[in-house]
């Protein structure tokens, strides 16, 4: 196809939106170019009232819009002048025979039905009135159709469609026109998606829309467009890509306010050490995690972001070197200064201070992000042939909840220790076991043993990890206790409390053991295994 035949011309466009943002200057290029406008309801009153000539699209059809504008452009004059190929003699016979003018261009966004699923206490024929029909079948029609029209369906697209316009005297390359189409069907099948996931979770069609968030979906309907393409995966030789949900919030969505690219490894160890701050309320505490590999090698909480990130910091100042950050508050510049002492690969916190932007500028090559935090329902995660699903592991236990077998019970300060254990040790990878103290009124992890094979294993690598005394520490284990070796194994380390799910078949003999040794033990009753 020569690059003259490869041109075709807009003469008519069907306008059609529910967001209209740059709509007024997209359509004055094209009729800058002579092209006519059809319109519909809101549309048409929006470029009508910015000066521009419009035909309704009544007019059109010669059929009025009805049924509260449910029926507007379900017309064979609208999709007959979209459908038809312009070199076929009969095609172009059948709509002169049938007076249907041709359409060369359909500029349409849809309803926002996701937006409108997601306020709260919806009504469900909200919910169903903004299921938008006529503006999907358009953008099919013209996709499929994309030969001879071009279909726009974001208003991204506007300034460069009107920049290749002017170029090309009103015409469009088939190169465009192709390319839009893809990206036509890409957003109806995501619309479409969103309405049976929606629409799943729904349990009655009447009244207020309650979702069913406990239940599981009976298909799993990914659409979520790629936000960027990464130098390489977890290694060099792997090819990567990150993919957003479109709700703009969480990692994957968080803005980066300096620094070099992200890696698929940075945006893995931000996401752990997001987690694992959002743990402690902001409001309470300020509470910072050094991230290593997904694992902590330092948690801490504090008055003050600094005490925080000074306690987390102390715990392990060897591995925390060329690790990631995360913390649960706004950080200020007393904070930033001695952040910026450290080599960190990237920082995630929801805010940051004027005089801590200026302080960690000077730090070219870190990356900074600000993150509106998100809440994930569910965790997907791929296997060969398939996808596992489960709910986030967002359970949190209290003190009302422990139940302490052992004939010494815990301290006041060592319940809190082992409270802050526990929230911790829900983020390292299993098998788990985490030192850590209260003092101050603050937590402060000591060491940390992450995904060993064996529980014992675990207990003596945190042990051996520890920099600061583990005498009069705590420990927390993420699943319970086989045998009482690794229950020995954290005491002789110098824990004097243990914080356990409990439920072993030798739960006595562990019992038997912590009574012996003098260790105060609870039982949350629930376990934490982190797989990955």
């Amino acid at each position: 196809m020569s690059e003259a035949t490869d041109l075709k011309p807009i003469r008519r466009a069907l306008l059609s939106v529910t967001d209209k943002t740059g709509l007024i200057d997209f359509a004055r290029t094209l009729a800058a170019h002579h092209v006519e406008l059809v319109s519909t309801g809101g549309t048409s009153k929006a470029l009508r009232e910015a000066g521009l000539a419009v035909r309704d699209i009544s007019d059109l059809t010669g059929f009025p819009e009805m049924l509260d504008g449910r029926v507007k452009t379900l017309h064979p004059k609208v999709h007959g002048g979209i459908l038809h190929i312009r070199n076929n003699p009969e095609h172009v016979a059948a709509i002169e025979a049938h007076d249907i003018q041709p359409i060369d261009m359909v500029v349409v966004n849809l309803y926002a039905f996701e937006k409108t699923s997601r306020k709260p206490g919806v009504a469900f024929h909200e919910i169903i009135e903004n299921i938008d029909i006529g503006g999907p079948s358009m953008v099919r029609s013209a996709a499929k159709n994309f030969e001879d029209v071009a279909i726009v369906t974001s208003v991204d697209d506007y300034a460069a469609l009107a920049a290749e316009l002017d170029t090309n005297s009103g015409a469009l390359s088939r190169d465009t026109r192709w390319r839009l189409a893809k990206q036509a069907f890409a957003t109806t099948a995501a619309y479409d998606t969103g309405i049976a996931n929606a629409l799943d979770a729904i349990a009655q069609p009447s009244g207020p829309a309650i979702f069913l968030h406990e239940v599981l979906p009976q298909a799993i309907r990914v659409i979520d467009p790629l936000s960027k393409t990464l130098r390489y995966g977890e290694n060099p030789h792997q090819k990567a890509a990150l993919y957003v949900d479109g709700t703009g919030k969480g990692v994957a969505s968080a803005h980066q306010l300096q620094g070099k690219e992200l890696s698929y490894n940075n945006i893995v160890d931000l996401d752990a050490c997001w987690e694992l701050v959002s743990e402690f309320d902001a409001s309470a505490n300020a509470a910072v995690a050094i991230i290593k590999h997904t694992n902590p090698c330092g948690a801490a909480t504090g008055t003050t972001v600094l005490e925080a990130y000074q306690r987390a910091l102390e715990a392990d100042p060897v591995s925390a070197f060329g690790g990631v950050i995360g913390i649960n508050r706004e950080v200020d510049d007393a904070a930033a200064e001695q952040i910026a002492k450290l080599f960190v690969e990237a920082i995630v916190a929801p805010a940051y201070t004027p005089e801590a932007l200026a302080r960690f500028a000077a730090k070219k090559n870190l990356r900074l992000l600000q993150i509106d935090p998100a809440d994930t329902p569910r965790i997907l995660k791929q296997v060969s042939g398939g996808i596992l699903v489960q709910d986030a592991d967002r359970l949190r236990i209290t003190e009302a909840e422990l139940t302490i077998p052992t004939d010494r019970k815990p301290s006041p300060e060592e319940l809190r220790a082992l409270l802050f254990a526990w929230r911790v040790c829900k983020h390292v990878k299993s098998n788990a076991i985490v030192y850590a103290r209260f003092d101050h009124g603050h937590g402060q992890t000591v060491g940390i043993g992450a995904g060993q094979m064996s529980r014992v294993d675990a207990a003596r690598f945190g042990a051996m990890k520890a920099v600061l005394p583990l005498t009069g520490t705590v420990a927390a284990s993420d699943a319970f206790f086989p045998f009482a070796d690794g229950l020995e194994t954290v005491a002789r380390a110098g824990a004097s409390a243990v914080i356990q799910p409990g439920g072993s078949v030798r739960d006595a003999e562990v019992i038997a053991a912590a009574n012996k040794l003098g260790v105060a033990m609870v039982f949350t009753g629930i376990r934490h295994f982190r797989h990955g």
